[in-house]
């Protein structure tokens, strides 16, 4: 816990929880007003006076000690010899000053409880209320002072290890709470990662393939060169607004726009494309849609940039598999650039995209050159959505 406030089981950090803890804990020695009064008022010898105030001295500092520098790392058994100091302190100021001093088994109880795990705690506190029952039986008058003891001691004792078990509980509360904010910051950083992998990639293939166009065309088509040249403008635009659409969480691809987008830069690499007609999306989950449009988008920059392909066959059909309806999209080319290589960051973000849409990836060369294949889940509908030409 931090600020002000320290829980029980917890050592102090600083100065203002080590005064709060010393103000809560010096509450309860009101307590021990009764064995004081007894070295005051008891009849008692001065040696006898000296050696009592020295024992309750003792007593109270090694109570503080333990309720103090207990915490969470604290081992066992250092604390359970704690107890034990407290515990013969306890039997022996009991047994050689009277009844008064019986209270003091009452703060062993609540220490176990406060600074011992409830799997230990549950057999020390009845513990020291066992013994402190029998020391009541063989101190003169004690039977009198222990049902007044016996109560406070076991109710007391098991009341610190609730509020133990809360505070540690509270405090697991809060490292989950902060973990969930970590791994949510790093979810968000993952998708602004491949969004702008995704996007970027394919908007700057796609400037440089019509830049390199413009080039060419310049000395004898400057026309021809100064539509590149607005196609460049067109496109870089574009990738503005969906750079900001991705940062703001707002970017979600439509397939038909992106089959179309997909055409214009084959076309441009002077790859042959064959695609599907604009495809009927009806029942079709958005986040399928989504992941498949991204899918494409991966594919075809791929194919641009990295194949050296001359074809790229689209297909995108439904099917029905033993997992249900999925819509499969499929995108092969002629080309050889991306065989045997291991998965890109492009490759491994796309699927993540797929596997939390329900959907998976397969990807790899094929008879012709490199295939990629999407499946995401669909509405149950069989109809044939659409296939190369």
């Amino acid at each position: 816990m931090s600020g002000t406030g320290v829980g029980i089981g917890q050592r102090p950090e600083n100065g203002k929880q080590r005064f709060v803890k010393l103000l809560w804990t010096g509450i309860w020695l009101v307590y021990l007003s009764a064995p004081a009064n007894d070295l005051l008022h008891g009849g008692h010898s001065p040696g006898v006076r000296l050696l009592g105030l020295i024992g309750l001295a003792a007593f109270v500092t090694w109570y503080m000690l333990l309720v103090f520098r207990t915490g969470r790392g604290e081992r066992n058994r250092v604390v359970l010899a704690s107890l034990g100091v407290l515990a013969a302190q306890s039997t022996v100021l009991a047994l050689t000053l009277g009844r008064e001093w019986l209270v003091l088994f009452v703060y062993v109880s609540i220490a176990s409880g406060a600074a011992l795990p409830l799997r230990m705690a549950r057999w020390t506190i009845p513990a020291a209320s066992a013994l402190m029952t029998v020391i009541a039986l063989l101190t003169p008058g004690g039977k009198a002072f222990l049902a007044g003891l016996l109560i406070p001691a076991l109710l007391g004792g098991f009341a610190m290890t609730g509020v133990r078990e809360l505070v540690r509980t509270t405090i697991a509360l809060r490292e989950a709470r902060a973990t969930v904010a970590q791994l949510a910051a790093n979810e968000e950083r993952l998708r602004l990662a491949r969004d702008l992998h995704d996007l970027l990639g394919h908007s700057l293939s796609l400037i440089t393939i019509k830049s390199e166009l413009a080039g060419r065309m310049l000395p004898g088509h400057p026309d021809k060169a100064a539509q590149q040249v607005a196609d460049i403008e067109q496109v870089s635009r574009q990738a503005l607004v969906d750079v900001r659409e991705a940062v703001s969480g707002y970017r979600r691809p439509r397939l038909a726009a992106e089959l179309a987008g997909a055409k214009v830069a084959l076309t441009a690499a002077e790859v042959a494309a064959e695609l599907p007609a604009e495809p009927d999306l009806s029942g079709v989950p958005e986040d399928s849609e989504t992941a498949l449009a991204w899918a494409l988008r991966e594919a075809v920059t791929n194919v641009v940039r990295h194949s050296g392909a001359r074809r790229c066959t689209v297909e995108l059909v439904r099917r029905q598999t033993l997992d249900g309806p999925v819509l499969e999209l499929s995108v092969e080319d002629d080309g050889s650039g991306d065989k045997g290589n291991a998965p890109g960051h492009g490759l491994t973000g796309l699927t993540e995209r797929l596997t939390k849409a329900g959907g998976t990836l397969e990807a790899g060369g094929s008879r012709h050159g490199f295939r990629l294949i999407a499946r995401v889940p669909s509405a149950a509908i069989t109809a044939h959505v659409g296939s190369g030409t």
